[in-house]
């Protein structure tokens, strides 16, 4: 098996934590299985640069005397937003010759800076997706999953999905028990999937202002195999069914139904992936009544089925 070189672009003002994720996935598969992947950092001109964080990181050399990458990684943070021009010319140049082409967070907007993203599907960290957008309309830009893989270009979302990408990979060149094993090692899932949202339903939705409307978001999360009818809800919040509905979408941004919708979506992925209980059991607990109702919901939402889906993404297999 030939060996990968990882090739991370450093700069001034970029996030740490989308450089030392990747590396540590990467790093753990090389000492998984040694000589798969040679992982090295470069900058502009060789010297060290400082995080967004204050933290210094020294590369292994400068961008001019790195080697030619099978898989070139472009990290984000604060210095994505005004790059230096010769970073954006360096990436323009040398991105087309990597194989794999990958971002984490706002390392998007310098690809797209490149013109490396025209007609591609991509995803960037939530609060940058607009501008992504609107800057470079070329570009198609998905802003609800934590990974997107279009081609040779893989785009993640903020910080951590850079790790769910990375893993990722790893399991697309060294198969899954490996991916699995650097996985635990670095205790974290194996993996979430791609089409996962950056937010839940309870970070996707507003907190209510007021304190009923506010509890009965609890309480639905709490209990998904209750009876969440509009009207059991807003009795619970002591309102008129209308005025409950009206009042929801207003202070969170969604429908009640939507929101309950999403509750038992993630409910049921995490019985999936964290038990061993069976699809009629988790279709019950998570409010859906039957599987096959259970399987109508993942296959409009994720595109697979329960059991599909839990054999893709379970991150440990249950003893």
């Amino acid at each position: 098996m030939p060996q990968r070189t990882v090739l991370v672009v450093l700069f001034d003002g970029v996030q740490s934590l989308d450089v030392s994720g990747p590396v540590e996935v990467f790093a753990g598969a090389e000492q998984h299985t040694p000589g798969t992947y040679r992982v090295r950092t470069a900058s502009l001109d060789g010297g060290p640069v400082r995080t967004s964080s204050g933290l210094t990181l020294v590369p292994d050399t400068s961008l001019a005397d790195a080697p030619g990458p099978h898989t070139l990684l472009v990290p984000g943070g604060q210095g994505t937003r005004d790059p230096d021009t010769r970073l954006t010319d360096w990436v323009r140049a040398h991105g087309p010759r990597a194989r794999r082409l990958v971002s984490v967070c706002t390392g998007a907007i310098l690809l797209a800076e490149a013109g490396l993203l025209d007609g591609r599907r991509v995803t960037t960290h939530w609060a940058y997706c607009d501008k992504l957008a609107r800057d470079h309309p070329a570009v198609e830009v998905d802003p609800a999953p934590i990974f997107v893989r279009d081609g040779q270009v893989s785009t993640s979302a903020g910080v951590t999905s850079g790790i769910d990408l990375a893993l990722a990979l790893v399991e697309e060149d060294l198969g899954r028990p490996a991916a699995l094993a650097v996985a635990r090692h670095l205790v974290v899932f194996l993996r979430r999937p791609g089409n996962q949202d950056q937010f839940s339903a309870q970070l996707a939705a507003q907190t209510a202002r007021r304190e009923p409307l506010r509890d009965v978001q609890q309480w639905i999360t709490e209990h998904p195999a209750d009876d969440l009818s509009v009207e059991s809800l807003a009795a619970r919040a002591r309102l008129s069914p209308r005025h409950f509905a009206r009042a929801f979408r207003a202070e969170t941004g969604m429908t009640p139904g939507r929101y309950v919708d999403r509750v038992r979506l993630e409910h049921a992925r995490r019985l999936l992936e964290d038990t061993g209980d069976g699809v009629e059991e988790i279709s019950r607990s998570s409010g859906y009544g039957t599987p096959e109702a259970m399987r109508r919901a993942f296959v409009k939402a994720l595109g697979a089925a329960p059991a599909e889906y839990r054999r893709r993404f379970r991150p440990v297999p249950v003893r």
